[in-house]
């Protein structure tokens, strides 16, 4: 996972526990939440105990970020205390780009999460979080849940399907993640053989034959409706290490749900068929994927230390990448509402990109004239905007702001000059 942000702050986050074994001392469960982002492959999931030993009672907050497609049990952070600001400091940083919103949860059933991607290391043979010893007393005795219990615990862990769009891009998410808990969560139970695994629920799909775990890029819905009900035909592009297909599908649901309305009664995936798939170049699927991208470009006018003093604390929350010539930050949209669209495509989650360079230039990306401009907003209303002189804005058909952090270039307006 790339690196998340924090700032500089001056307290203590216990990254990974603080070494101590929890599971020996006497403890109360306090509350739990988690993120209805399952649908996504990601999950936050946050447990609050009260620790008690000879010191007295003290709060452990814990937070746990899992992934249901690669990493499985991914990462984990504590902090031993009640200090507001620090907790939500934490938060922001571990949830904050996941775009869901929190269920509360019992101790069962977020002991029950924690353990089934706990499962997932296990089977891949994946490294446990460093500090075991912090959390291993949540790992065991198994906790088991009844099928209600475990129909309560999907409704908070995925979020509503309120239209067609969504549901199907979901499903085609899962499916082409071979992630099978999950797609199984959107297929009608009535399809499903209770006396076999998931896996071998969901391997009767012919968009599963022969196919290796992959990434949905893009998938565009065109729907149409005949003697036999409401279709949707799919054009999905995957990704499968860094080579590229088409898988052109067919799907039917249970029923038909009208777009953007939710109804009292789920509605299910009922069939999928695939049609055709091709594979394409990498150089077909970036032009598959290519979209305007809007640019704002600032000279920084002050030191390093002092500008990262105020621009850091900014980022919170944002997913940072270290490049040679710079920091690039990620920041998400607040919700997965992109997910709810005609056309999916995996990155529509950005909400906008913030490169700061080397050599004294931040460079701010986003995909439509309203982000661009609601950004550039954004930053005058901080203590930032003294430090900042804004150039030039740009507009271009396809992306180069990846472009220029691969380049040779430090500055960007001679950057554009070559490619020019």
């Amino acid at each position: 996972m790339d690196n998340i942000i924090t700032g500089k702050r001056k307290f203590t986050v216990i990254k990974g526990g603080n070494m101590e074994d929890f599971g020996t001392k006497s403890r109360s469960f306090l509350s739990s939440y988690i993120t209805d982002t399952r649908l996504m492959g990601v999950l936050g999931l946050y447990i609050h105990w009260e620790i008690r030993d000879a010191q007295g009672p003290s709060d452990l907050h814990q937070f746990f970020y899992l992934d249901a497609e690669e990493f499985g049990f991914e990462s984990y952070t504590s902090l031993v205390g009640n200090d507001s600001q620090e907790l939500k400091f934490i938060e922001k940083s571990i949830i904050g780009g996941l775009g869901g919103s929190k269920s509360e949860l019992n101790e069962d059933e977020a002991r029950y999460v924690l353990q089934q991607f706990a499962e997932i290391n296990g089977q891949k043979r994946l490294p446990w979080p460093e500090d075991k010893n912090a959390y291993a007393f949540l790992l065991n005795p198994k906790v088991l849940l009844s099928p209600e219990e475990k129909q309560i615990l999907i409704g908070k862990i995925c979020a509503p399907i309120v239209s067609e769009y969504q549901l199907v891009h979901y499903f085609l998410m899962r499916l082409f993640a071979r992630d099978f808990e999950g797609a199984s969560y959107l297929i009608d139970p009535q399809l499903l053989d209770l006396s076999k695994s998931t896996a071998d629920n969901l391997t009767r799909f012919s968009l599963l034959k022969n196919k290796k775990e992959a990434t949905l890029c893009k998938n565009v819905i065109d729907h149409y409706e005949d003697e036999n009900g409401l279709s949707f035909m799919c054009e999905s592009l995957v990704e499968t290490n860094y080579k590229y297909s088409v898988i052109v599908s067919e799907i039917t649901l249970t029923k038909s749900l009208e777009l953007g309305e939710q109804e009292n009664q789920p509605v299910y995936i009922a069939s999928v068929k695939e049609r055709s798939s091709f594979r394409v170049t990498p150089a077909e699927a970036a032009l598959m994927l290519n979209r305007p991208e809007f640019l704002t470009v600032y000279e920084i006018v002050t030191g390093k230390d002092e500008f990262d003093d105020v621009f850091l604390p900014l980022m919170n929350g944002t997913m940072m990448t270290q490049h040679e010539d710079g920091r690039l930050f990620l920041e998400f949209n607040k919700d997965n509402s992109h997910v709810n669209r005609k056309t999916f495509r995996l990155n529509d989650d950005i909400h906008c990109l913030f490169y700061s360079s080397d050599y004294g230039q931040l460079i701010i990306s986003a995909y439509s004239m309203a982000e661009i401009t609601e950004i550039e907003r954004r930053l005058r209303r901080t203590p930032l905007n003294e430090f900042l002189i804004l150039t030039e804005r740009y507009e271009f058909k396809d992306p180069v702001l990846y472009e220029f952090i691969q380049s040779d270039f430090e500055d960007f307006v001679e950057f554009l000059d070559s490619i020019e």
